[in-house]
């Protein structure tokens, strides 16, 4: 390893070095310390290790014959805030996961604002579809028992605020995002466990990814509570987030694929009526 010139220009043969040490099995802290022990400020020597690494394990993805990665949804938690800014509101943030990226929002929404949804959505609500990903068209669905509408992106000032609101929550467009769905799950509904991206080998995937793209996040906020069941499960991860009002649960995917992890359902609900505002983002503006 060497330094080049007085700004550290990160060069080939770092990256090269870098790749030979993580795949020889030396862990990140001692690459670290040892990039710093040649004279490497701190900071150049962390950024050439996550650029480089993550350049590599992606290109051993693709190789492999995985979808490749692209950019998603993330919310600024590098400091691990306990609040995180969105604008007109201040947004607690409860917990985090890496792998999958999850995160439970606390109080995204008030207590208003899920009234207002709810008495808003009620008059418009018919049974559930899902996106027929072999058409490019909609069905129903037998492993999703609810009752839904969808608001158009930024049909009314309440709409409108969330929407902006969300958006600087994880740091994506507003256009990117789908309409905002609101959904009502009586005793026994529930919505098995399933994938939001839209399968790359299905025929009607090329149909669906003309309006934005894959959706690479989705958020799911809590209107109603239940009084038992009805929580988000992530199977692959043993993870249950309990439905409470006024929260919501964050999970994005940089690739269409499972080892995105973030296999997740609507569990029943056992007693009780859950409603719940589903926001799924895209990799483009979404018309």
């Amino acid at each position: 390893m060497s330094i080049t010139g007085s700004t550290q220009q990160v060069t080939p043969e770092l990256r090269k070095w870098i790749v030979e040490q993580a795949e020889a099995g030396h862990s990140a802290d001692s690459v670290l310390k040892a990039m710093i022990a040649s004279g490497w400020s701190e900071d150049v020597a962390i950024d050439a290790m996550e650029e480089t690494l993550r350049g590599h394990l992606e290109g051993k993805a693709v190789a492999q014959g995985l979808p490749p990665a692209v950019p998603v949804p993330d919310p600024p938690l590098a400091e691990s805030p306990l609040y995180l800014d969105a604008g007109d509101r201040r947004v607690a943030v409860l917990q985090t996961m890496v792998a999958p990226r999850v995160v439970v929002f606390g109080s995204l929404l008030s207590d208003e604002e899920c009234d207002a949804l709810i008495a808003l959505a009620t008059p418009r609500l018919a049974r559930s579809l899902t996106v027929a990903t072999k058409t490019g068209g909609e069905e129903v669905n037998a492993d999703r028992t609810s009752n839904g509408m969808f608001f158009q992106r930024g049909e009314n000032e309440l709409v409108r605020r969330i929407e902006q609101r969300i958006a600087r929550l994880v740091n994506w467009p507003e256009e990117n995002g789908e309409g905002l769905q609101i959904l009502q799950y009586g005793p026994g509904a529930e919505y098995k466990p399933h994938y939001d991206y839209f399968d790359p080998a299905e025929p009607g995937t090329p149909t669906i990814l003309r309006r934005g793209g894959q959706r690479v996040a989705t958020i799911v906020m809590y209107l109603g509570e239940p009084a038992k069941g009805g929580g988000t499960v992530f199977p692959d991860v043993h993870l249950e987030v309990a439905p409470k009002r006024g929260n919501a649960v964050f999970f994005s995917y940089e690739r269409p694929h499972p080892t995105t992890h973030t296999l997740h359902g609507g569990a029943p609900v056992l007693e009780g009526i859950k409603w719940i505002a589903t926001k799924w983002l895209r990799e483009r503006r979404f018309d």
